[in-house]
């Protein structure tokens, strides 16, 4: 089934199961608003995978006195060493944008819909292809 006929479970639950704990630990690497994270086990520092997970809060407009909207950004890299000794870094970036009005149910929603885009049958072709069939 392709993007033109997707479902999304509204108010499902997601988990994980089976495969390998890993433990990301932070290191050195500064991020203005954030945290820099990294798979220690990996010892090679070329290949090792990263998580930088970034934060903007909310503000008050100063001319008007509302809130302005934040976000929340996750990005997932995955170094790697091509046949001819090149270095890529395949990453994936994840971003709600966000408003203090929001709901915890609706922050939820956003997240229990972002896992099932990023996992769901409906959206392997179009992750693994770019295929919308």
């Amino acid at each position: 089934m392709g993007l033109q006929n997707a479902t999304i479970l509204d108010g499902g639950t997601i988990s994980v199961s089976g495969g390998t704990s890993k433990t990301l630990t932070t290191d050195a690497m500064p991020v203005v608003g954030g945290i820099h994270l990294i798979d220690a086990s990996v010892s090679d520092i070329r290949v090792r995978p990263t998580l930088t997970c970034k934060v903007k809060q909310p503000s008050v407009e100063q001319s008007t006195g509302k809130w302005n909207s934040g976000w929340k950004q996750v990005t997932l890299t995955f170094p790697k060493i091509l046949a001819d000794g090149t270095q890529k870094f395949p990453s994936m970036y994840i971003k709600l944008s966000d408003h203090p009005e929001m709901t915890d149910a609706e922050y939820e929603k956003f997240l229990i819909w972002a896992a099932q885009v990023i996992r769901d049958a409906d959206f392997a072709a179009f992750w693994r292809t770019g295929s919308a069939a």
